[in-house]
Parts: C-alpha cells; structure tokens; sequence
C-alpha cells in the first residue's frame, strides 16, 4: 500500500506517519499512483493533540455521571416492565459504549497506540457503535411513542415486552453489522517518528477511498437523513393527534423524547453537512486532494465532532429534569443518600463522644 516520498512529495507524507487519534477522516488523502498520502497538516494536529486529551477525559466522566444515576434508577425504582423503560435503557447503554472508548483515544493522543491490534479494531468499531444505535434508538423511540398516542387501539395489542426486546436486538445487530468496516480496516503498524499507531491500513488506495465514500453515505443516508424522516412524520402526527383529542397525559412523555430527539439532532447535524462536504470532495477529486483547500474542512470536522460528543453528557439531563418519573426517583434517591449521610454522621459523632468520654469521666 506504501511506498517511500520521491522528490514531488515533499509536502505530504504517507498515510500511516499521522498519529491520528480516531476517526482519520481529520486528515486528507492525496491519492497518486496507487498509494495514499497524507496531507501535511502539522498544525492541525498540534492544535487537537493539546485539546482532545482533556475533552474525551471529560466527555467521558460527564457521561458517566449522568447515565449512571439514570441506569440505577431504571433498575431500583422502574425495573423492566415497560416499554419505554426498555428503550430509554437501551439508549442509555449505547451512549455508554460510545464513552468507553473515549479514554483509549485520549491515551492516544497524549503519546501513542500501548492496547495492542484487537483493541485497536475493537475501540475503532465502538465509537460507531454507539452512535448508530445512539440514533436508531431514538428513531424506534419515536416510532414508539407515535404508536402509543395515534394508534392507540392497535399499540395496546401489539406494544408487548417481546416487541422491546426484539426491536433492541435488532438495532444492536444492525449496528454491529454497520461497524465490519471499521473492524476490518483498522490495525496498528509501526512508524518511525510516533511510534505506534492506531489506523485504517493493508489497503489499496482505490479500495480504501471507496470504503471512504461508502462510510460516508452509510452515515448520511442510513442513520441520519432516514431518522430525521422518521422522526419529523412520526411527530407531526403526534402533534396533531394531541391537539385534536387534548390527551395531556401523553404530553410530557412525547415532551422528554421530542427534546432527546432535538438535542441529538441539533448536535449532529453540523457533523454531517461537513462529513457531505467531504464525500463531495472526494467525489469531484478522483485521482488527487489539494491539501491547501482541504484544511478549513478539517477544522470544521474537528470542530463539529466534538460539538457532537457533548450529545452524550447533554442526553441523560433530560431524563431527570424532564421527564416527572426520574425527578420523582432522583428526588428519592438524593433524599436516602442525604439521610444515610446524616446518619453515618451521627453514627461517628456517636462513637467518638463514647470514645472520649472515659477519658472525661476519671480526668
């Protein structure tokens, strides 16, 4: 796939020397004679080797605080017994598989590839992953409730338990089925100058840009374009629903999905316009990349990944602030921890008076 820079290349260098923390698509092809180059963007790479650490570090933490409670809860107060409940839980375990790979590539970025060749494939493949089923849960969530409000009759026949668990297990599968690519393209190799790293590799340049195109429309089309369709019809007819039958019982349920749907949608829409601008750009340029037009993009890709990121710190705020079932459980859940707390106080104040008190008594 590689072969050495001549003379002509002096501006780019091969694909496998970019220490590019996960996805490359940060960095451009220069596709010439069969072999793929990278296109010498040293500053762009500084600039996110200093920020990208610290914000996966976070993303993750924040993820993890705010799904956590929300998974305690489903499982202490709510259980397993509707539903909506098996969805949210769902949803709230995709945006976790998303956040566990955060700190592998923060690692990543700090130094170099240290998890081996399987984890490489693994945590390329989970980031996507979670972001396909992230979407197709909220998808099948609106799905859910347009059932359960217009069709109302047929939804209290056929909204089974069985329906739950044989709709997640078919998102998780088309979602793992989403990510072969990733898991076949993406290997560790060894470079001179950063040791080693983490990236698609092993092909031909015709072959990897296909894949390319293929990644990117898969995106676009399946799991974004095909969602807002489904999502934008489904709430029309809720909404209209609503207001002719004034069911204002259903109103704060559509309400705590309607919002999970917008912040998605709001957060990575920006990412797919640019992810288009880029499929376009490979498009129009068949057999070369003009690395000086392509920084701007890169930057806009960067930019918008991360926007997309804080999706998953922001998802899990609606469930408690939002939806009056977890404010009533959070509520109770900060109650008993405030009172086992006060009570463990009490408990050492207890015992320390006890353990002095000797001491006061034969003084």
């Amino acid at each position: 796939m590689f072969a050495e820079q001549n003379d002509e290349t002096t501006t780019t260098e091969l694909l496998s020397t970019g220490n590019a923390a996960y996805p490359t698509e940060y960095y451009d092809y220069n596709f010439s004679e069969g072999y793929v180059y990278l296109c010498d963007n040293e500053d762009f790479i500084q600039f996110g080797a200093k920020f990208v650490p610290f914000f996966y570090y976070l993303v993750f933490l924040l993820s993890l605080l705010g799904n956590g409670p929300v998974l305690y809860i489903i499982f202490k107060f709510e259980k397993l017994t509707t539903v909506t409940n098996i969805f949210i839980l769902n949803l709230v375990l995709s945006d976790l598989v998303f956040a566990s790979c955060l700190p592998f590539w923060a690692s990543y970025h700090s130094s170099e590839w240290i998890f081996g060749s399987t984890m490489c494939k693994l945590m390329s493949s989970i980031y996507f992953i979670g972001f396909y089923s992230s979407i197709m849960f909220l998808t099948l969530m609106t799905f859910d409730r347009y059932l359960a409000v217009v069709h109302a009759v047929i939804a209290a026949k056929r909204r089974r338990i069985v329906y739950a668990f044989i709709s997640s297990a078919v998102v998780w599968g088309i979602s793992f089925g989403a990510t072969i690519k990733e898991f076949v393209l993406y290997d560790i190799r060894e470079d001179s100058q950063r040791g080693t790293v983490c990236e698609e590799t092993g092909y031909p340049a015709d072959l990897m840009e296909k894949f390319k195109l293929v990644g990117y429309f898969q995106q676009i089309v399946l799991f974004f374009l095909l969602p807002l369709i489904v999502v934008l019809y489904c709430y029309t007819r809720i909404v209209i629903t609503l207001i002719k039958t004034k069911m204002k019982e259903k109103c704060r349920a559509v309400k705590l999905i309607f919002l999970i749907v917008v912040a998605f949608f709001l957060c990575w829409t920006p990412y797919n316009v640019v992810i288009f601008l880029k499929a376009l750009q490979i498009l129009k340029s068949s057999t070369s990349v003009n690395c000086s037009n392509d920084l701007d993009l890169d930057y806009a890709l960067y930019v918008t990944r991360n926007i997309a990121y804080l999706y998953f710190c922001i998802n899990p705020v609606f469930y408690t602030f939002v939806g009056k079932k977890f404010q009533g459980h959070a509520t109770k859940l900060f109650t008993k921890w405030t009172s086992f707390r006060d009570q463990s106080q009490s408990s050492h104040s207890g015992r320390t008076t006890d353990q002095r008190s000797p001491q006061t008594i034969y003084e």
